[in-house]
């Protein structure tokens, strides 16, 4: 995506939330007043999968796969420890800890605002949310925060590796746990659709761009051409939910609050964790700062895309996930301020 040089976030991208809200309005109202377009968008289905939004997802992720360099896994051992931070608080500790958090406010505190069979969902969208740990906007708040370029692709890519092994058998796991069943062959054809394709064709594009025009040309000319076509993927799927889920909404407006208490209190809780590890690691800012971020923030395509797969685009799952996106990026640009005002916390 194409970044502001003096801010390195496009003006799309610190908008996001604005953009978010205004196309959750658009679809509302799409759906109260014109329902016809969301009756023939759901007849647009196979194998139980939206077409329109299954094509806007990979529009979505692509770009972003293009950006990531699996070759810098060769680096992996020069500096292991931010790589141990990253992966422990990933996937030892976000998943479980997004669960927990989110059975606690949708089971216990919000019990009387939240029927059963609708927090059971909300804990499911959760879970997605949960153990998808972002994968693009982290090169975005680790330029923010002056973090290592190359550090950070490491973390990346190596992220992205363990998606494909980890992200189903937790999931699974905690769905499970929530008594909800998923079939693994869903889950699985999940993953390679909305994953190891556009990974795949990221990967193969990235390295017929390299080989071929540069990594000059690639960098500063080719990837530039694409924009904000993943917001703009994101922005169209989002009206397209929304027009679904349009009378949910109207029915229970407090819900979108109540579901974002959770969401922001992990998505603090597991900055606060990657960050102080580091520091206590002694490790520098520029690496502390994007371990942090890389936990923090969610792969919300992922989840949204996995939330429809498994659920449909009118499930209180896929709601959490879009709610995700609402609070992300406020959040995150909180969180990158504080960083920054915290570099003087590390010793190099």
């Amino acid at each position: 995506m194409k970044n502001n040089n003096k801010t390195g976030i496009s003006f799309f991208e610190r908008y996001l939330t604005v953009w978010v809200a205004l196309c959750m309005l658009s679809g509302i109202l799409i759906g109260k007043f014109i329902p016809g377009i969301p009756a023939f968008l759901g007849k647009l289905e196979y194998a139980n999968v939206s077409i329109p939004v299954a094509v806007l997802i990979w529009i979505m992720i692509y770009p972003m796969m293009m950006k990531v360099d699996f070759k810098s896994v060769k680096d992996i051992g020069k500096n292991p420890k931010g790589l141990f931070v990253t992966w422990i608080t990933n996937w030892l500790i976000k998943p479980f800890s997004m669960f927990g958090i989110a059975w606690l406010f949708f089971y216990v505190i919000f019990k009387n605002l939240i029927p059963a069979e609708l927090a059971k969902d909300y804990l499911a969208g959760a879970v997605l949310l949960g153990a998808a740990p972002c994968t693009a906007m982290v090169f975005v708040w680790s330029h923010l925060t002056k973090g290592n370029p190359a550090y950070t692709v490491v973390q990346v890519a190596t992220n992205d590796l363990i998606i494909l092994i980890a992200f189903v058998p937790i999931v699974k796991f905690l769905l499970g746990v929530n008594d909800v069943f998923v079939p693994w062959e869903t889950l699985f054809l999940s993953v390679a659709l909305f994953v190891v394709i556009p990974l795949t064709a990221g990967a193969l594009t990235r390295g017929h761009m390299l080989k071929r025009k540069g990594a000059d040309y690639f960098e500063h000319t080719f990837l530039p051409k694409f924009g904000n076509i993943t917001i703009i993927g994101l922005l169209l799927t989002l009206v397209i939910i929304f027009s679904f889920q349009g009378n949910v909404i109207l029915n229970n407006p407090l819900h979108i609050g109540l579901i974002a208490v959770p969401l922001v209190i992990q998505t603090v809780l597991i900055f606060f964790i990657a960050y102080l590890a580091a520091k206590a690691l002694k490790l520098p800012h520029n690496i502390a700062a994007p371990a942090g971020m890389i936990g923090a923030s969610n792969f919300f395509e992922l989840s949204v895309a996995v939330a429809i797969a498994l659920f449909g685009t009118t499930s209180p799952v896929a709601l959490v996930t879009i709610v995700g996106v609402l609070v992300e990026v406020p959040i995150m640009l909180a969180l990158v301020r504080f960083a920054n005002r915290t570099k003087n916390w590390f010793h190099a």
